[in-house]
């Protein structure tokens, strides 16, 4: 959820450096269609990939697509729904749960207020079928991106007040997990989560920081550390976890998709690929591969006008963690 912090970015294109893919896997996933606004992508365990988006004033798909193992067209699976949200930021793929996790943008009419929660949405891996839907605990919130630990609990970013909320395998409600000043103020833009060991990553897009939440044995939130980092990052946006390291979208400068391995509260950044017109937004890891998706936030800024070139996901080659 980058906008804030990229307006101006343009379409000049800079080709991204990206190595070779395998012989499997498509360079690129395109997404068709008219006035998109792609968010975030994950990929299940067979290699689909799930691509989520949202709309901007009454413009936009608000669905979610999918492209089969191997494909480089991404197709509707999840049509626009008959509610009021303008749809869909974070997704991630559960196998284990056979569920896709979704983060619903709260219900509101253009220029009023909010009509209903934003909500952490669980829709049936094979089907697309509505599971349950948790509204987010904290009044304003807006869920953002998602992350599951080893035993099942989620995690989520709640955007705007700048919360982690989590949900124990089990329960039938969301609850404030972390945050309460930790991460900032508000409008620092609480973005990308990721989980490695017993530590919840965020990213605070607006900021430029990183933050580590060590998870306690009986699953309290612990303490809130900054990682220092050897560079600035700019607009961190997506993360996933990679291995023992981090992969993050910088949606900020050039665009760029960076590993960063952590030691500690200290973190080294490598840049793995650069030069995503209108901002990376998200990043997923299928086999050795790793998918950045394109946004095209400029396009936000001058509505009603369609986008002009198709929405894709660019593979970088990123071997074996």
């Amino acid at each position: 959820m980058a906008k804030a912090a990229v307006a101006g970015i343009g379409f000049t294109f800079i080709a991204a450096c990206t190595a070779a893919t395998p012989p499997d896997l498509p360079a690129e996933i395109s997404i068709p269609g008219d006035r998109l606004f792609t968010e975030s992508l994950t990929a299940a365990r067979d290699g689909s990939v799930y691509i989520s988006s949202y709309g901007v004033d009454g413009y936009g798909a608000r669905t979610i697509y999918r492209a089969s193992p191997g494909s480089a067209v991404a197709d509707v699976w999840i049509p626009p729904a008959t509610d009021r949200s303008p749809g869909y930021l974070g997704v991630l793929a559960d196998d284990s749960s056979n569920t896709l996790w979704t983060c619903m943008l709260p219900e509101r009419m253009a220029g009023q207020p909010q009509t209903a929660p934003s909500a952490l949405r669980a829709f049936d891996l094979k089907s697309g079928a509505v599971k349950a839907t948790y509204p987010l605990p904290t009044p304003g919130a807006v869920c953002n991106d998602i992350a599951i630990a080893a035993d099942g609990v989620l995690y989520v970013t709640d955007t705007e007040n700048m919360e982690i909320v989590h949900l124990p395998k089990g329960a039938s409600a969301l609850k404030v997990w972390a945050g309460r000043g930790a991460f900032g103020a508000k409008g620092g833009i609480l973005d990308g989560i990721a989980i490695l060991e017993n530590r919840v990553f965020v990213n605070a897009l607006a900021t430029n920081k990183l933050f580590a939440v060590s998870i306690e044995h009986d699953g309290a939130a612990g303490p809130v550390s900054e990682i220092k980092l050897d560079r600035a990052i700019l607009a961190p946006d997506g993360m996933r976890s990679w291995g023992k390291d981090l992969l993050l979208v910088e949606s900020g400068g050039p665009g760029r998709l960076s590993r960063v391995a952590l030691s500690g509260n200290s973190g080294t950044i490598t840049t793995l690929s650069e030069g995503y017109a209108g901002g990376p937004v998200a990043v997923a890891v299928v086999g050795t591969n790793a998918y950045v998706l394109e946004a095209q936030f400029a396009a936000e800024e001058v509505l009603p006008k369609t986008p002009t070139k198709p929405f894709r996901a660019i593979a970088v080659r990123v071997g074996v963690p």
